[in-house]
């Protein structure tokens, strides 16, 4: 439920209403416009608030019904784009984050290699695996917690933010010094997890399931914010589908879909999306056409030779290629939007042909 306040409403009037809806155990969310107040309401206002009897407040103007389950998350209650910040990496609101690194740490040379390769090229966070969630039970888990120490040792090499997946919440306190914690597509819906990750001020990385609706990731999110941790980034990463050809199906139209029912940032992962290295470049920039506010990249000095997820590994080399298109992409897209919105001139068409 919203409510819109009238324009000649006090501070001690949103102050009362404020008491009143805390006091039937909701949760008031003010949202302060150029005009007029309107006031988010969290919990169940069903049952909880009769509309005759919050109608009958002299300071309200009208009420409207959110039929949205999830509430912290969604855009009616947010309109502004939040802008998540992990270790002085901005994504949202027109920060646009690069998140680049190997599937999983193998060892010291490995991650500081290519970390420093990452970060010359453009990346602004190092992403990389410690704890990993393999189908087999016989493929390569990861170096754990030595391999946490070894992405801090790269995170100091290079000044590059790090982001990791959690598998248990047991291990939070090993992340104490890592910048954003990812939950991983398998974790979406480990509730438990969520609410725990959500009473910490960590920024979170919450991965699409395999089979995740939107609507399902949405309640993911919600989960942690209701705990009280806004800073979550949104990341499709390919769904499950009938098609064989690529390892999951990237669903782009969830970048536009997401970006109008919530306020968080939306990254892409071309990687797991695809599976083939060769395809990641492509689905990058289409990505960044699209409207995505970060993309998620697995880098690796040796592809062949990875431990886990080499197919979809593109080089250092090669990432340098997909920074320099996807800038290009987002300048194109960013000039268009310009013209767009601002008519221009003949003469000035004239003058720009010119130069």
């Amino acid at each position: 439920m919203i409510l819109i306040l009238k324009a000649d409403t006090t501070k001690s009037d949103i102050a009362d209403l404020k008491n009143r809806l805390e006091a039937r155990g909701l949760r008031p969310v003010i949202m302060e416009g150029a005009e007029k107040v309107a006031v988010g309401i969290i919990g169940e206002t069903r049952s909880h608030l009769p509309a005759d009897q919050i109608q009958a407040l002299p300071y309200v103007e009208t009420i409207r019904r959110v039929s949205d389950p999830y509430k912290l998350a969604n855009r009616v209650f947010h309109p502004e784009d939040t802008v998540v910040d992990a270790g002085g990496a901005l994504t949202g609101g027109g920060n646009f984050s690069l998140m680049a690194g190997p599937c999983s740490i193998e060892s010291r040379e490995q991650i500081v290699e290519v970390a420093k390769a990452v970060k010359a090229a453009g990346a602004t966070m190092l992403r990389g695996g410690a704890f990993k969630p393999r189908t087999s039970p016989y493929d390569f888990q990861g170096l754990r917690g030595e391999g946490l120490k070894l992405m801090l040792e790269a995170k100091r090499e290079t000044g590059l933010p790090i982001v990791t997946e959690i598998m248990s919440i047991d291990h939070l306190p090993l992340f104490e010094d890592v910048d954003m914690i990812q939950v991983g597509a398998r974790s979406m819906q480990n509730f438990e997890m969520l609410k725990e990750l959500g009473k910490t001020k960590k920024p979170i990385l919450l991965k699409r399931g395999l089979s995740a609706t939107i609507k399902e990731l949405l309640m993911a999110a919600e989960y942690i914010m209701a705990s009280g941790n806004d800073q979550i980034v949104l990341c499709e990463r390919g769904i499950r589908t009938y098609e064989t050809a690529t390892r999951n199906t990237l669903d782009l139209s969830a970048i536009a879909v997401l970006h109008e029912r919530t306020h968080l940032p939306v990254v892409i992962d071309p990687s797991h999306a695809t599976g083939v290295a060769r395809y990641v470049p492509s689905m990058a920039a289409a990505a960044a056409a699209a409207g995505c506010d970060g993309l998620m990249i697995e880098v690796h000095n040796n592809p062949a030779a990875a431990l886990c997820d080499g197919p979809q590994s593109i080089t250092p080399d090669e990432f340098v290629k997909v920074v320099r298109t996807v800038k290009a992409v987002r300048a194109a897209v960013s000039s268009a939007n310009a013209i767009q919105a601002k008519p221009i001139s003949v003469e000035q068409v004239i003058r720009a042909c010119a130069s």
